[in-house]
């Protein structure tokens, strides 16, 4: 250990430790560094609000590229740069539709497998995002950890809650994904890597299934008897609603193409570009993310969300 005089942990030694997957580790540098990186953002952001948002959304950054760090004594540099990159990107744009820097969509020529290979998290994060409530792993999950971010707008929009309701849900999540990373560091976790990739495969089985024409029955076999689709908050339809709404697309000569999959305990996302036809190039938006909820396996509840034409 390379401590200080006062014996703490010196920020190799976190960081270290970091990168090895110890959560507790993690924690103390992100806390230790909290003031620097609300600094930085405040001076950019210019109001409270927006810039504990944009350290909430650096802090996850980190979860995830803490290995990427070339200078570990430099650390603390490396968080400031995150938080100025954040809040570079929320001003760049009012309605941002791209993803944070570290969640760009995958590269043309990459396929599923590289896809999940290169956004894989450590077990032990996926197992922390699954110590929170449906609501807030959904909110989370569509926020941070899906190739196409939607906006806090657009967000209210699928769920039928005021822009409000998002914020608070997405501080609160992020405050108990801290905590419990610190809880679960040293539990056995899930394969979340294998989980991802089982996800990955159904999603791929049920476009072949669609374009086969036996959509409805693999419908009857992998989604709830009662499940809903929903728009807001309202419950629009259930399987039969599904099994129209895909053949009706297929019959207007819409296709869709899996891009990747986000996978929890019970919370699905499957993000899918929409392949229009020629002579309708606008018949859809560019993508679709399938927002599932699952029940003993079997989705019980879909929200679709779009991507911005253009």
């Amino acid at each position: 250990m390379t401590g200080d005089k006062s014996g703490s942990p010196s920020d190799v030694d976190l960081w270290r430790g970091a990168r090895n997957g110890t959560a507790a580790a993690l924690g103390a540098l992100l806390d230790r560094h909290q003031a620097g990186m609300r600094a930085v953002a405040l001076s950019v952001m210019g109001n409270v609000p927006d810039a504990e948002d944009a350290v909430q959304d650096a802090s996850l950054i980190a979860l995830r590229r803490i290995g990427d760090v070339r200078q570990p004594e430099s650390v603390g540099a490396w968080l400031r740069m995150i938080v100025r990159n954040v809040c570079r990107s929320r001003l760049r744009a009012a309605v941002p539709t791209a993803p944070l820097p570290d969640l760009a969509a995958p590269a043309q020529q990459d396929g599923p497998e590289q896809v999940i290979d290169r956004h894989a998290m450590r077990d032990w994060l996926w197992r922390a995002i699954d110590e929170l409530s449906p609501t807030l792993r959904m909110t989370v999950m569509l926020r941070h950890f899906s190739p196409r971010t939607p906006s806090y707008e657009q967000m209210a929009d699928l769920y039928g809650v005021p822009v409000g309701t998002v914020r608070s849900r997405l501080s609160e999540a992020r405050a108990k994904l801290a905590r419990a990373l610190a809880t679960t560091a040293d539990s056995v976790h899930d394969d979340a890597v294998t989980l991802t990739r089982a996800s990955a495969r159904q999603a791929e089985e049920t476009l072949a299934a669609a374009e086969q024409g036996w959509f409805a029955e693999l419908v009857a076999e992998r989604w709830a008897p009662d499940f809903g689709y929903y728009v807001g908050r309202e419950r629009v339809g259930g399987r039969d609603f599904l099994v129209r709404g895909m053949e009706g697309d297929l019959e207007a000569g819409v296709r869709q193409r899996f891009v990747t999959a986000v996978a929890g305990k019970d919370i699905t996302i499957w993000e899918m570009d929409l392949v229009n036809p020629p002579d309708d190039p606008n018949h859809c938006p560019p993508a679709v993310a399938w927002l599932m909820s699952m029940k003993d396996g079997r989705c019980d509840q879909l929200r679709l969300f779009h991507a911005p034409t253009g």
